[in-house]
């Protein structure tokens, strides 16, 4: 969990900085992503799969959400 600190420094980030942060994140980090046993990197893959369909999965659920709201009276 970020601090309220880190947020609000995010919050007041422009779009081209936060992608600047993420550029250099997934540069940073892309390296490790191989690194390991057969066994422990295809864990890995299938665990960030499954925590990608969990966000899509949210995200949609949040839009319906929104699009019933707006539609209600």
């Amino acid at each position: 969990m970020l601090s309220k600190e880190t947020l609000q420094r995010y919050r007041r980030m422009t779009t081209g900085e936060r992608l600047q942060l993420t550029m250099r994140s997934i540069d940073e980090n892309e390296p490790f992503l191989l690194y390991g046993k057969t066994e422990v990197v295809g864990r890995r893959f299938v665990l960030l799969e499954r925590e990608n369909r969990m966000r899509v999965q949210n995200i949609l659920e949040g839009l319906t959400r929104s699009e019933s709201d707006a539609r209600q009276p």
